[in-house]
C-alpha cells in the first residue's frame, strides 16, 4: 500500500471524510496492512492533497473547499495564498487570519468567503523562512528583532541568553525557536552581527547574509565537483552521441558571461530552415541523487550580482566541464528543429551530440553584424556571415508568428551597474535589448516548446513553465491607467486583449510605462507538474530545458527528457515515482526563483543609493511611473534610477489619491500627478537604511 493508491482511491471513490477503519476496510485491507496505510496517509496530510480533521476523518482537501498553496503576505498584515493548483484564484486571507503563516510558507487555506474569495489559514505544510535579518530592539521589558523584511508584520522575540554579543540597534540574523501562531509572535536566537556596510562591496555582503543565501558548497558537493573535473579529458560516455563538431556553431551571450550553456546552429532547407539548439549535458555530470544534485535543488537557481554570481552548481562545472567554450569539444543535448517557410514547426527530434563551438560571441557583436551591418566586424567574422543572415531572417519569421497569436511582447529595459575596480557604481545605464537578444531569445523558445510538446505527447510527467491568465479584478485598475494611452479603448479588458494593446501602444510615450503597469497585473509564471499553458507567450505547452547550469527545473526537464528518448517507454513504477517527487520540485523551484529574484532587486536598490549618495541637493528631470495613496515613483532621466515622491514632501496642497484614475490630486489648486507625468525634482535624501532614494519638489 503507498500513497499513489489511498490518493487514487480519494480522488474516484470518496464522497464524504472517513475514518481510519472506514479506509481499512473500503480498500480491502488487513490490519497487518494497517501500517502501511498509516504512513500513506501521513505523507499525503504532510503533502496537502488530503486532509485530517479534528475528529480524525480523512478527505481531498478540495472537497473540503480547502486548498494547498504559499503564502504571499503583505506589510499591512493581510496577505493572499497563491494555489499550487494551476487556474485557481488567489485567496484574500485578512489580517489574524494567517494563523502566524509568514510569507512563502506552504499552507493549506479555507475558502470562507466564495464570492469575495476570502478565507483563512488553517494549517501550515512547511516553513519559508529559518533566517530572519533585522535591527536588534532592547528595552527594559523585552529583546526583539524587527525584521527588515517588509512583508513580515511581526518583531521576532529574543531571550536575553540568546542574544550573545548584539547590541541595541545592531542589524542581526535571528534564527527561528519558535515559530509564530495565532496567538503569541515567533521567538528566536541571534546568531550572526551584520557590520554596518561601508561600501557597496560590505553591501552586496550583508544582502547575501540577509537572504541567507550560501557562500560556499558543502564539502561533499565540492569534493564530487573536483572528482568529476579531474576525470580523462574527451571522456563523454558509453551512450551514442551524435557527432555535431563538423557543424558549424556559436553561443551568443552577454560580455561579462562565464557560463555558456546553450549554443545554436541553422541551416536552409528546400523549403524552410533547420535549427540546432545545443544545450550543456549537465545532466551527464550531475546524476539523481548525489551531492551535487542535492545541493543544485536547494540552491534552484543561480543568483547574479553586478560584482559577482553565486553559482547553482561549483565553478569546475558551471565555467569549465559544462560551459560550450570555444573551440573546446563539450557533450551536449540537442534539439534538431525543422521549420517551413512561414515558420511552422514540422519536425523535431533530441539526442546527446559531441559539438565544438565556433565562435564565443556577444550580443553586442552580433548586432553589428546584422543590424549595424559594421564592415570591421563583418569581416572578421567572414566565415559566419551566412550563418548569421540565416539566423536574422529564421528569427524575425519565429518572433511574427509568436506575436500573431497573442504573444505578449514586453520590451523593458533593466538596469545595468557599472562598477569601478573599487566594486563602487559609477555609472546605472538602460540596458537595451537589441536584436541579437532576440534571436537567443526565439530559439530558445522554439527548443523548450518542442521539449515540452513531446514530453506532453509521450505522457511522460515533466516540469511546465506556466503563466496563468490575469484575475479578473486585475483588468479593471490596468483600464484605469491605459484608458488614456489606447488607440482603441474598449469598456472591458480581457486577457486576450492585452497583446493588441501593447501593439496599439508601441512607439508612444506611454509604452514603457503601460508594458509595466500590465505587467504588473499578470500572474507570476512558476513551475508545475500540471501543464496550463503559458498566457504571456500564448503557448499552449512550455517548459525550460535550455538552462541547465542555472536552473534546476532544467536539469530536471533533461533528465526526464533523456529517459524518454533512450528507453521508448518508461514503466509504470518509475511513472508514478515522477508523479510523487515533481510537486515538491515544482514548489521548491519557484520559491528560490523568487528568492533569488527578490535578492537581486535588493542589490540594485543599494547600488543606486550608493550611486546618488553624493548626489543631495542636485535637482533632476523625471517621469512618474507609479502613484500610491502615499506619494509617486519616479524614474530620472539622465540616470536609470528609480526614487520615491512622498506625500509629505508635496507640501504646496493636500493631496488625495483617486483610485478610480489611479492619480494625486491637490485639494485646492487642483494639482495632479498621473503616470507618464514630468517633473522637475531634488534629491532630498537618500536613505542608505532602506535603501530608497527620496525626492522633492523643486
Amino acid at each position: 500500500m503507498n500513497k499513489e493508491t489511498v490518493a487514487a482511491f480519494f480522488k474516484e471513490k470518496t464522497g464524504k471524510p472517513l475514518s481510519f477503519r472506514e479506509l481499512l476496510y473500503l480498500l480491502g485491507l488487513s490490519k497487518a496492512e494497517g501500517r502501511a496505510l498509516k504512513r500513506a496517509l501521513r505523507e499525503l496530510v504532510a503533502g496537502g492533497q488530503i486532509v485530517r480533521t479534528r475528529k480524525g476523518l480523512y478527505g481531498p482537501a478540495e472537497d473540503m473547499s480547502l486548498l494547498t498553496g504559499y503564502y504571499e503576505a503583505h506589510r499591512d498584515g493581510f496577505g493572499f495564498v497563491i494555489s499550487e493548483k494551476p487556474g485557481e484564484r488567489d485567496i484574500f486571507i485578512p489580517p489574524g487570519q494567517a494563523m502566524g503563516a509568514m510569507n512563502g510558507d506552504r499552507v493549506i487555506a479555507r475558502v470562507e468567503n466564495v464570492k469575495r474569495r476570502g478565507g483563512r489559514v488553517i494549517r501550515i505544510l512547511e516553513r519559508a523562512l529559518a533566517r530572519v535579518a533585522g535591527k536588534l530592539d532592547v528595552t527594559k521589558t523585552a529583546i526583539y528583532v524587527r525584521p527588515k523584511g517588509k512583508t513580515i508584520p511581526f518583531d521576532i522575540y529574543i531571550s536575553p541568553k540568546d542574544k550573545g554579543k548584539a547590541k541595541h540597534g545592531d542589524l542581526v540574523i535571528a534564527e527561528i525557536i519558535d515559530y509564530p501562531t495565532d496567538k503569541r509572535p515567533p521567538s528566536g536566537k541571534v546568531v550572526k552581527i551584520i557590520e554596518q556596510p561601508d561600501d557597496p562591496k560590505s553591501e552586496i555582503e550583508a544582502i547575501v547574509d540577509e537572504f541567507s543565501l550560501p557562500r560556499k558548497f558543502p564539502k561533499q558537493a565540492g569534493d564530487e565537483a573536483k572528482t568529476v573535473a579531474a576525470g580523462p579529458a574527451g571522456d563523454f560516455g558509453a551512450e551514442k552521441r551524435k557527432d555535431l563538431r563538423g557543424l558549424a556553431t556559436v553561443t551568443i551571450d552577454g560580455e561579462r558571461a562565464k557560463d555558456f550553456d546553450d549554443a545554436v546552429s541553422v541551416r536552409r532547407t528546400g523549403d524552410g530552415y533547420r535549427l540546432w539548439v545545443h544545450i550543456a549535458d549537465v545532466g551527464f555530470y550531475v546524476s539523481w541523487g548525489s551531492a551535487l544534485d542535492i545541493e543544485a535543488r536547494k540552491r534552484g537557481t543561480s543568483v547574479y550580482f553586478p560584482d559577482r554570481v553565486i553559482p547553482m552548481l561549483p565553478k569546475e562545472l558551471s565555467e569549465n566541464l559544462c560551459s560550450l567554450r570555444p573551440r573546446e569539444e563539450r557533450p551536449a543535448f540537442t534539439a534538431e528543429m525543422d521549420f517551413d517557410g512561414a515558420g511552422t514547426r514540422t519536425a523535431a527530434k533530441f539526442y546527446p551530440s559531441l559539438i565544438k563551438s565556433d565562435e564565443r560571441m556577444t550580443y553586442t557583436s552580433v548586432k553589428k553584424i546584422v543590424v549595424d551591418r559594421d564592415e570591421a566586424e563583418r569581416v572578421k567574422y567572414a566565415s559566419l556571415l551566412g550563418d548569421f543572415d540565416l539566423m536574422e531572417e529564421l528569427c524575425g519569421i519565429l518572433r511574427e508568428k509568436r506575436l500573431a497569436r497573442g504573444s505578449l511582447d514586453f520590451d523593458l529595459p533593466e538596469p545595468e551597474i557599472l562598477l569601478d575596480l573599487q566594486g563602487h557604481p559609477e555609472a546605472i545605464l538602460k540596458a537595451e535589448r537589441n536584436f541579437a537578444h532576440m534571436i537567443i531569445e526565439e530559439f530558445m523558445i522554439a527548443a523548450n516548446e518542442a521539449v515540452a510538446e513531446y514530453l506532453e505527447g509521450h505522457v511522460v510527467p515533466s516540469l511546465y513553465r506556466i503563466h496563468e491568465e490575469p484575475d479578473p479584478m486585475k483588468l479593471e485598475e490596468v483600464l484605469k491607467v491605459v484608458r488614456p494611452f489606447w488607440r482603441t479603448p474598449r469598456k472591458n479588458l480581457r486577457p486576450k486583449d492585452f497583446s493588441d494593446l501593447l501593439a496599439s501602444i508601441k512607439g508612444t510615450a506611454g509604452e514603457e510605462i503601460i508594458n509595466y503597469v500590465v505587467l504588473r497585473s499578470l500572474k507570476q509564471a512558476r513551475y508545475s507538474p500540471v501543464n496550463v499553458g503559458h498566457f504571456g507567450l500564448a503557448s499552449a505547452c512550455y517548459t525550460h530545458f535550455t538552462s541547465p547550469i542555472r536552473r534546476y527545473p532544467d536539469l530536471v526537464v533533461h533528465r526526464i527528457l533523456r529517459e524518454a528518448i533512450a528507453k521508448k517507454r518508461i514503466s509504470d513504477t518509475r511513472m508514478k515515482e515522477l508523479e510523487s517527487m515533481l510537486p515538491d520540485i515544482a514548489y521548491s523551484s519557484s520559491r528560490t526563483e523568487r528568492l533569488s529574484d527578490t535578492a537581486e532587486r535588493a542589490v540594485v536598490a543599494a547600488m543606486r543609493a550608493w550611486f546618488m549618495k553624493d548626489k543631495v541637493g542636485r535637482e533632476f528631470d523625471a517621469k512618474v511611473v507609479g502613484v500610491t495613496p502615499f506619494g509617486v515613483r519616479v524614474r530620472l532621466r539622465d540616470y536609470y534610477v528609480e526614487g520615491f515622491l512622498h506625500v509629505s514632501h508635496m507640501t504646496d496642497d493636500f493631496y488625495q489619491y483617486n483610485d478610480s484614475n489611479m492619480t494625486l490630486y491637490g485639494r485646492h489648486k487642483k494639482k495632479t500627478f498621473k503616470i507618464g507625468q514630468e517633473l522637475r525634482l531634488r534629491l532630498d535624501r537618500v536613505d542608505m537604511e532602506e535603501r530608497e532614494v527620496v525626492f522633492g519638489l523643486v
